[in-house]
């Protein structure tokens, strides 16, 4: 058999295996001169296969460490629909916002699955926040960074830079300040406390291969992409109030979108 067909086949037998069980997630492989004795053929074979399904996200492991069956990672589902109901719930009292957010919905989890951060930090608009925003380069930004993950994961479902205008939020001086998180109701509702009604929300998604920081950060194995989604707000008056990037794992996302069609 060539080599090609080889590992192919002790790939798809071991992925068989995984998928059925038989090996559970936490469990080692067998090693490598092992793997060769048992399908009868050649290191190289059993390398190329392992290294499909590291890469398929399977295993884990390799560079000598020996491979084992990777632990499934929370799926998040991700619908354009999520923004009308951030907005529904601006209004609402505290106690229905604090009972769950976006990413609970996201996910189907409970605020207690969750480990959450941010870091905000002051930053000037360069050209591309400047053209994002529509605002002169030099502005006042408030960046803001977020990471949220399963409490038994380390790594996080996204990761996500956020920036406001700070001169459209600084009549709170709540909004400016990291250690409120997680706001109540996400960032309409932070809005919400300054005036600011969104109008509409554009996104685009694109797909790429992750920096090798992003890989890390996410967990991710080789060849796995990411989906990379730019989203603006914009309020009632036609202003971009915010402007964020969200980085998706692409072996854990599922984007669904939703379009509402007038009636004829």
């Amino acid at each position: 058999m060539a080599a090609g067909e080889a590992h192919e086949r002790i790939a798809e037998d071991l992925r068989r295996r995984i998928r059925a069980g038989e090996t559970e997630p936490g469990e080692p492989l067998p090693g490598e001169a092992e793997l060769a004795d048992g399908y009868g053929e050649a290191l190289p074979a059993v390398r190329r296969a392992l290294g499909l399904l590291r890469a398929e996200g399977l295993v884990e492991g390799g560079d000598g460490r020996g491979d084992v069956v990777r632990r499934p990672r929370r799926a998040v589902r991700r619908s354009n629909d999520r923004h009308q109901w951030e907005k529904d719930r601006a209004r609402t009292g505290l106690g229905e916002r604090l009972s769950t957010g976006a990413t609970e919905r996201d996910t189907g989890l409970e605020v207690d699955d969750l480990v959450f951060s941010a870091a905000y930090h002051r930053v000037e608009a360069d050209a591309e926040l400047s053209s994002a925003l529509g605002v002169p380069a030099g502005t006042a930004l408030l960046e803001r960074l977020y990471r949220t993950r399963h409490r038994d994961e380390p790594a996080p479902f996204n990761l996500v830079r956020s920036y406001l205008v700070v001169d459209h939020i600084e009549g709170n001086p709540d909004l400016l300040d990291e250690t409120r998180e997680p706001w109540p109701g996400g960032t309409q509702s932070q809005l919400h406390t300054v005036g600011i009604e969104l109008d509409r929300i554009e996104e685009r998604v694109t797909a790429r291969l992750p920096t090798g920081e992003e890989a890390e950060r996410l967990g991710l194995g080789a060849g796995t992409a990411v989906m990379v989604l730019h989203r603006t707000s914009v309020d009632t008056r036609g202003r971009a109030v915010e402007w964020s990037e969200v980085i998706l794992p692409g072996d854990r996302t599922e984007a669904v979108f939703t379009t509402p069609l007038e009636r004829w």
